[in-house]
């Protein structure tokens, strides 16, 4: 059987590297191209089964032109894009350019190994994409962490469908910015975005709200009124806190959803609804639906497509990302321009910020509008948010993170690109690893050996070996 064909676009070579011997281990037979002009030389010279391109190359971005790349034979390989740039822009243009798959750096092999599997075994062109690139310059959706990728991932995928989304999360975890990012990433981006709090409508007046009234309809009813349903005809309608919708007006929105189709109050005249519903609630609706409090129909008509919100101390890598974008949002506010030091930074992370990114955000404001110097400390930081709670706790939060942006930052020297260039970069990495960690132990014990092996799970013996001599 005749091997398929990769082409790699990626200007590292350490990552070039290992993600060829992954692939040639699956027996994939791959090409490296290091720009863009590389890559539409090797495309023009033949046939391949896909794609895996970075973004950031050294002649323009990678995603330049993926809708329109074919090889020789005019075929359009599959892309699989792979960007350190790990934002929800950059997920959502890669779709829009019809990639077939997305993978934030530093990405998971395996991960890749399947997306690429996926991909020369596709049996179609995957989802239709919008027309015309969406306008996401303004996406208000920012991070890097795990957790984030999932979902510039999912929404990413979801966006060009007309599906119904059920977006979960804590209070102030930006479930509106999501759902708005979904209505203007989606083919509906020219009709209205609708959005209603759920929780802040009088029970006598969902139906109202929701599906308009006629004039007449009911005391106080002096003109038609267009409900929410009309106005967003064509777009997206947004069910914010539905979790909080009383149990009678659920059982009106079901059969909405169920037919398509809704009579304002007081009317007997029958509307054909064409909206996407995209719903949000901070509760836990299968916990609902077990006491009574959710119809369990309504619940599966909602929870099409499932998104959950990580709240910020999930994701505290991401908060000195978001505290510097706030800072800046001040700036255009009227707020005088301000920067965090590293241990500022650090005191934010530290802080469990129970009201996710409303709560950073507004103390970002009160730090910028507080603080005399230009920039912001740590004592800054404790005087207007207070101490944080990993410290009352006792510490412990974000260490991994550390660590992880060390190493990475290590991946990208001269020293790591050599040591890979000439086959050690494992056994280069873990010797510098491996020693300082058995430094560390010795200088905890006072040089005991048998303490600092115990420290490090290894026989005393292991550890003589592997002491620098």
């Amino acid at each position: 059987m005749k091997a398929h064909r990769i082409l790699l676009v990626e200007d590292d070579a350490a990552i070039a590297i290992v993600i060829r011997v992954a692939l040639e281990a699956e027996k994939y037979q791959l090409e490296v191209a290091s720009s863009l002009s590389q890559r539409d030389s090797a495309l023009a010279a033949g046939r391949y089964d896909a794609v895996i391109t970075d973004v950031i190359l050294p002649d323009g971005n990678g995603l330049q032109g993926l809708a329109e790349l074919k090889d020789a034979g005019g075929y359009s390989p599959p892309i699989i894009v792979l960007s350190a740039q790990n934002t929800l822009d950059t997920a959502v243009r890669a779709s829009a350019e019809g990639a077939f798959d997305y993978l934030p750096k530093p990405f998971d092999l395996d991960e890749l190994l399947s997306a690429v599997k996926s991909a020369v075994n596709r049996t179609g062109d995957g989802p239709e994409m919008p027309d015309s690139e969406a306008d996401t310059d303004d996406f208000p959706i920012i991070g890097r962490a795990p957790a984030m990728q999932l979902v510039y991932r999912t929404l990413a995928r979801v966006a060009p469908t007309d599906l119904s989304v059920l977006i979960t999360g804590e209070s102030g975890t930006g479930k509106e910015l999501v759902a708005a990012a979904i209505h203007n990433s989606s083919r509906r981006r020219l009709k209205p975005f609708v959005a209603v709090n759920m929780a802040a409508l009088p029970r006598e007046l969902i139906e109202s709200e929701l599906f308009g009234h006629e004039k007449g309809a009911f005391t106080g009813a002096v003109a038609r009124t267009a409900g929410r349903f009309e106005q967003a005809e064509g777009g997206t309608l947004f069910l914010d806190e539905i979790g909080d919708m009383p149990i009678e007006a659920q059982t009106r929105l079901l059969r909405v959803l169920q037919s398509g189709d809704y009579s304002p109050v007081g009317s007997a005249r029958v509307v054909r609804a064409d909206v996407r519903i995209i719903a949000a609630t901070n509760k836990n609706l299968p916990e609902q639906v077990d006491a009574g409090g959710f119809r369990e129909d309504l619940y599966y008509r909602l929870n099409v497509i499932p998104l959950e919100l990580p709240p910020l101390r999930d994701r505290r890598s991401d908060i000195g990302l978001l505290a510097n974008h706030f800072l800046g949002q001040g700036v255009s506010r009227g707020l005088p321009p301000r920067s965090l030091s590293d241990a500022a930074v650090r005191a934010l992370e530290q802080h469990d910020w129970p009201g996710n990114v409303r709560e950073l955000g507004n103390a970002m404001q009160r730090l910028a509008l507080l603080t005399r110097s230009h920039t912001i400390d740590i004592e800054d930081v404790e005087r207007v948010v207070g101490p944080s709670q990993s410290k009352l706790d006792g510490e412990g939060a974000g260490e991994d993170e550390l660590l992880i942006e060390a190493l990475e930052r290590w991946l990208r020297t001269d020293a790591a690109l050599a040591a890979a260039e000439a086959g050690e970069l494992h056994q280069r990495l873990i010797s510098h690893v491996e020693q300082v960690v058995i430094d560390f132990a010795l200088e905890r014990t006072s040089g005991n050996q048998i303490k600092a092996a115990a420290m490090l799970g290894i026989n005393r013996n292991t550890l003589r070996l592997k002491r620098r001599s």
